[in-house]
């Protein structure tokens, strides 16, 4: 089998825990950089990887790599490709452009140059040309422009990999899925120990957490950008999927626990716990948090708190830290919690002391996940 270059993206942060990922799927020169990990693989490691891994965004598959000087190189590298190896005339396909630092007028101009050597490239081995679909392409193409380099790339993974198909609704400001799943291996959770997310939304992290309890694959929902491709192994991926179906444990080894303090978040947890076939390993209750209470000995809360935007929303969860940590620090001694906050003010007023704090991105927002080892009686006010 062929060895190609990959690249998966990421939200920024989770580089190191995905780099893992793809080492654990026979990948090898993994190597990670900012928003994504490169490595090398076969069509077989594409199509685990896809499967498999939790924390990247896509799997991308890298046709070409090049020095250019104007949009007219990047034009000729388009065209340099047998894109009749990859997919064929009657498919529909679509090209995004990202750059940084890129020597070009224009991304959307750059992107139109690619789009046109993809065409005339067919038109010279078909005659015709493929047609563009904006929304719903069945091949997506991506180029990466730095000063001096493109890279063009066909797309393995299709939609968006965190987009794992048991999403009913969502409510305001929801986690994706592989940010959620990212934060819960960097907090250390693997499955063996109790689990509670006292504000849990939509219930992403726990359904991800008894997603990792269970071993169960992310993408066996889901279709995949891979499958559209000519030289698609349709065999080896029902093997791939049998394999990973029979991994699934029948139940976790420790409790998951979700609540919220709001019934329309709760009922919604229990709808999305229900597509992703979890809703009976999750106890879903519907609790202010600091009526919460551990399921177990030294377990692992990971936790996306509220935090304000307008001024009184920050004002009132000012006033609500103190009493989280007094809290914590009362009834979950032994355990670890994991808090992501876009507040970076918010152990300093729970008087908590984070072990660790992790830059990561929820979208283009900054934040933190604080670790904080519980420990009895620690940093109790005298």
């Amino acid at each position: 089998m062929t060895t190609h270059t990959l690249f998966a993206t990421c939200p920024r942060g989770l580089e190191t825990i995905l780099a893992q990922e793809l080492q654990q799927q026979g990948c090898t020169a993994v190597t990670p950089t900012d928003g994504g990990v490169s490595c090398q693989g076969t069509m077989a490691h594409v199509y685990s990887a896809n499967l498999h891994s939790r924390t990247a965004s896509r799997i991308l598959l890298q046709l070409a790599r090049t020095a250019y000087r104007s949009e007219h190189d990047i034009y000729q590298a388009a065209k340099n490709i047998a894109w009749h190896n990859w997919f064929n005339v009657s498919q529909t396909f679509k090209v995004k452009v990202e750059g940084k630092r890129a020597n070009v007028k224009s991304l959307d101009f750059t992107a139109l140059k690619i789009k046109d050597g993809v065409c005339d490239r067919f038109r010279e081995h078909d005659g015709e040309r493929p047609s563009i679909d904006k929304s719903r392409p069945d091949i997506r193409i991506h180029a990466f422009l730095d000063e001096r380099n493109v890279s063009i790339f066909i797309d393995t993974s299709g939609e968006a990999l965190f987009k794992r198909g048991y999403r009913q609704d969502t409510g305001e400001a929801p986690l994706r899925e592989n940010l959620a799943a990212g934060l819960l291996l960097l907090a250390g959770y693997d499955g063996t120990q109790p689990f509670q997310d006292p504000f849990c939304g939509s219930g992403t992290i726990a359904i991800e957490a008894a997603w990792i309890a269970l071993g169960r694959a992310p993408g066996l929902n889901r279709r995949f950008g891979f499958e559209q491709l000519a030289q698609f192994d349709r065999a080896l991926w029902v093997k791939l999927k049998a394999k990973a179906r029979h991994a699934i444990r029948n139940r976790p080894y420790a409790n998951i626990a979700a609540s919220d303090n709001d019934r329309a978040m709760t009922r919604m947890t229990q709808a999305n716990a229900a597509a992703a076939e979890v809703d009976g390993f999750i106890d879903i209750n519907t609790l202010d948090a600091q009526d919460t209470r551990p399921n177990g000995e030294g377990g692992i809360i990971v936790s996306n708190p509220p935090y304000g935007v307008r001024l009184a929303e920050i004002q009132a969860l000012h006033a609500l830290y103190p009493q989280l940590g007094s809290w914590l620090k009362q009834h979950y001694a032994g355990w670890t919690a994991g808090l992501f906050s876009g507040d970076m003010d918010m152990p300093k007023l729970m008087r908590l002391k984070p072990k660790r704090k992790i830059p990561l991105f929820n979208g283009n927002l900054d934040c933190r996940l604080f670790l904080l080892d519980m420990v009895a009686g620690s940093n109790r006010e005298k």
